[in-house]
C-alpha cells in the first residue's frame, strides 16, 4: 500500500511526538521526518519527497506561515498553533486545516480527512480507507476495526459504537465529527443520532434501517438514504471492498 509521506516541525517535543503517535497508528501515513525549527524543515524538504506537512507557527528561525512563503514547491500543510490569530492567513496560504494545540486525535483525524479527500476526491475509489480508528475513553486509546462497527449512536454529548464481536464502546465525541473519519462508501448517516455500517444492514424500509433485530430509524432530513442504499452501492452488489 501507499503510504504518504508526513513531515513534523514543531519546536515543542512533546507536541510532536503526539503528532508521530497519531500518524504512526495510520496505515496510510508514515512520519518521513521531524524538525524543530524552519530551516531544519526547508532542508528536509529540498532532499526528500514529502506529502504532508504538520506546521507548528510559531517555530523558531521564522513563523510557519513565513516559510511556507519561501519554500518553492510546497506541500500539503496542516497547521498547528496555539494562536488563532494566524487562522486567515493560514487560509490563505491554501493550507488543508488549521489545528490548535493541544491537538486531539478526533480533530487530528478531521484534518487529514480533509487532506485525503483533496488527494483522492471521489472517497469510492479510495485505497488508502483506515482498517480501524483509535478512539480515547477512560484515559486510554481503544483501538476499534471498521469491519467490527455495526452502528454509532449518539447520546448527548458521547457516541455508543456497538461492535459485532466486542463490547458497546461509549466515547466523549460528536457524531458528525466520527462521520468525518468514516469512509463514506462504507457508512452512512441516516439520522441526526445514527451511523450505520453498510454492509451490516440486513434490511430496511422508507422509515427504518434493520441491523440485525435492530431498527433504526431514518430522519426525516435524510431523504437520500434510501436512494443511496439502492443506488447500485459497490456493498450491496456485493462487492468486497
Amino acid at each position: 500500500m501507499q503510504k504518504w509521506k508526513c513531515l513534523i516541525v514543531d519546536d515543542e517535543p512533546p507536541a510532536a511526538r503526539v503528532l508521530r503517535n497519531y500518524i504512526e497508528s495510520l496505515d496510510y501515513l508514515e512520519v518521513a521526518g521531524t524538525c524543530s525549527n524552519a530551516f531544519e524543515a526547508i532542508e528536509m524538504l529540498n532532499s526528500m519527497k514529502v506529502d504532508l506537512m504538520f506546521l507548528d507557527i510559531s517555530i523558531p528561525k521564522m513563523l510557519g506561515t513565513q516559510m511556507v512563503r519561501t519554500i518553492r514547491t510546497t506541500p500539503r500543510v496542516i497547521f498547528i498553533t496555539a494562536h488563532r490569530d494566524y487562522a486567515a492567513e493560514a487560509f490563505e496560504l491554501d493550507a488543508v486545516d488549521y489545528l490548535m494545540k493541544p491537538v486531539s486525535f478526533e480533530r487530528f483525524m478531521k484534518a487529514v480527512n480533509k487532506f485525503r479527500q483533496v488527494c483522492t476526491p471521489d472517497p469510492e475509489l479510495n485505497d488508502h480507507s483506515p482498517g480501524f480508528l483509535y478512539f480515547r475513553t477512560e484515559r486510554k486509546m481503544v483501538k476499534v476495526f471498521l469491519d467490527d462497527i455495526t452502528y454509532i449512536e449518539s447520546f448527548r454529548d458521547y457516541i455508543i459504537i456497538h461492535r459485532q464481536t466486542a463490547a458497546d464502546l461509549k466515547v466523549k465525541c460528536g457524531i458528525s465529527s466520527v462521520e468525518s473519519m468514516l469512509p463514506h462508501n462504507r457508512f452512512l448517516r441516516i439520522h441526526r443520532s445514527f451511523i450505520v455500517s453498510v454492509p451490516k444492514v440486513t434490511a430496511f424500509t422508507t422509515n427504518d434501517v434493520e441491523i440485525g433485530t435492530r431498527e433504526l430509524p431514518i430522519g426525516r432530513s435524510y431523504h437520500e438514504v434510501h436512494e443511496k442504499l439502492t443506488s447500485g452501492n459497490a456493498v450491496f452488489r456485493g462487492i468486497e471492498l
